[in-house]
């Protein structure tokens, strides 16, 4: 699977599960860490760990390996590393202290295909 299409799966998972303000940045040109991140927020704990398994399950479903999950049981910003692919989910709270889109803000935004149902 291209990271681009992992990317989209992944920010499916997050709207499934109501994510908040889902944006993607492409990595590639301004940090050697990903190729891209995905940075959302969670209204509360138990919605940042539901966003985190969701991402979890459905890269499984897709055959990718999630590298590892770091923050999950304090639920305040968890990292999901699939490789390539960086997703860092917040707590509300949380996502405006750290600011990460203003951090990386070199990184061009990359066009999501989520949330246009209905």
């Amino acid at each position: 699977m291209e990271n681009k299409e992992l990317l989209q799966v992944i920010a499916e998972a997050c709207d499934d599960k109501r994510a908040e303000e889902i944006i993607a940045l492409d990595m590639k040109e301004v940090s050697l860490i990903a190729d891209y991140f995905l940075i959302c927020h969670g209204n509360n704990e138990r919605q940042v760990q539901s966003i985190a398994r969701a991402i979890k399950e459905r890269v499984e479903e897709n055959e990718v390996e999630v590298k590892r999950i770091e923050g999950f049981e304090q639920a305040r910003w968890v990292l999901v590393d699939v490789g390539d692919v960086v997703c860092h989910v917040f707590h509300k709270d949380e996502r405006s202290y750290y600011n990460l889109e203003r951090l990386w803000g070199d990184a061009d935004r990359v066009s999501l295909q989520i949330g246009l149902e209905g």
